[in-house]
């Protein structure tokens, strides 16, 4: 029981440094909780958000980007507070990191302010990060909190000559991967780390399509594709099947795309592999890029006549209004597809389906009842 007592008072002061100067009591501060998490009350508060994070089976680059945020608003100092490092910070107690992460005591400000140097897109990734942690938490993001405003200047599409430019050059150069990357690529308008994360499993060939599982934002979508997809996927087929011997691990055998030293295929690789190939074509390197074709796929797609919900569900946007700022969709494009899609029957054409369908009534009329009943 003493050796009880000692392990609580222990625990006690330990907790006692995460403690703030506010006068909300422990007790208080329990009550408080959401509901859900009472039960993880005592428990390191990082541990349980990390569980969470894979619960609702986030990406490990989202989870590692989710972790970045939340070290540095969980480091940062209120005055009067002790520093505290990252290694003594995630074990903080639920209960007590409660009360330390309620945006009411500034450290949400004093946080922000920290990320003045960072690039907007970076700016609006953390914030989204500690949104997602308040509201584990039980809070939400204030409504002071404003995001920057993010422009990404997009890529220029590849233009019809550069696109055969391109896939000539995938043909002819030595890596077996070249090709069957391209012409994905080009096809189906899949982003680099969607890409990467294909398996073997996913192409339906029969049905030309593929299943894009937890691609961003975590939602799965099925993408199309053409014949041409499926003759490169299966010229590349005895190569894969040659390289998934090499280290003989799960993931070599469920991934579409290896590398010569048999593992799934990265981001970096394939950006390496496009800046060759940009080479191999005579196209400069900063005009292609993966982004590049994927870019290409989509305004492709618009010039070919199909509408915006269609883009948006192949690009996996979640919504409407990216894919317009995507293809940098003016008024004026946007009134021609509307046009093109919104065309009721004319007058004329009403006038001749009744006369056609009278016809038709006076033709069935004049059929002897007997004849009706015999068919």
């Amino acid at each position: 029981m003493e050796g009880e007592d000692r392990g609580i008072a222990s625990r006690g002061v330990t907790q006692g440094r995460f403690e703030t100067s506010s006068t909300i009591s422990q007790a208080s501060v329990v009550n408080a909780l959401p509901t859900r998490l009472m039960r993880l009350a005592a428990l390191p508060w990082f541990e349980c958000w990390a569980g969470q994070l894979r619960t609702e089976k986030k990406s490990k680059h989202t989870i590692r980007a989710y972790t970045v945020a939340a070290r540095d608003f969980s480091t940062t100092v209120l005055p009067g507070e002790e520093y505290q490092s990252w290694e003594e910070a995630q074990i903080i107690p639920v209960r007590v990191y409660h009360e330390r992460s309620d945006p009411s005591t500034g450290r949400v400000d004093a946080w922000l302010n920290s990320l003045g140097e960072l690039r907007p897109a970076t700016i609006n990734a953390r914030i989204a990060a500690v949104s997602h942690l308040l509201k584990w938490l039980g809070y939400t993001i204030p409504e002071w909190v404003q995001r920057p405003a993010r422009r990404r200047p997009l890529p220029r599409p590849l233009g019809r000559s550069e696109v055969l430019k391109v896939r000539s050059a995938a043909l002819r150069m030595e890596d077996p991967l070249a090709h069957p990357i391209v012409t994905t690529m080009l096809e189906t308008g899949l982003r680099i780390s969607e890409l990467c994360n294909l398996d073997i499993d996913d192409v339906d060939h029969e049905d030309l399509s593929a299943l894009v599982i937890g691609g961003k934002g975590e939602k799965d979508r099925t993408v199309l594709f053409t014949k041409k997809t499926t003759e490169a996927i299966e010229a590349w087929n005895p190569i894969r099947a040659m390289r998934s011997k090499m280290l003989e691990n799960e993931d070599s055998e469920r991934a579409l795309f290896l590398s010569s030293r048999g593992n799934r295929i990265n981001p970096r690789s394939i950006q390496k592999l496009i800046d060759r190939l940009a080479d191999e074509a005579e196209i400069p390197r900063t005009r292609l890029s993966p982004h590049t074709l994927r870019h290409t796929f989509a305004t492709g797609l618009l010039e070919r006549g199909a509408d915006l919900v269609t883009i948006q569900r192949l690009l996996g946007h979640a919504s409407i209004a990216t894919t317009r700022v995507y293809l940098e969709i003016s008024d004026q494009t946007l009134r021609e597809i509307y046009h093109r899609a919104q065309r009721l029957p004319e007058l004329e054409e009403f006038e001749i389906d009744s006369k056609v369908e009278d016809e038709l009534e006076s033709e069935y009329l004049m059929v002897p009842a007997t004849a009706i009943q015999q068919d």
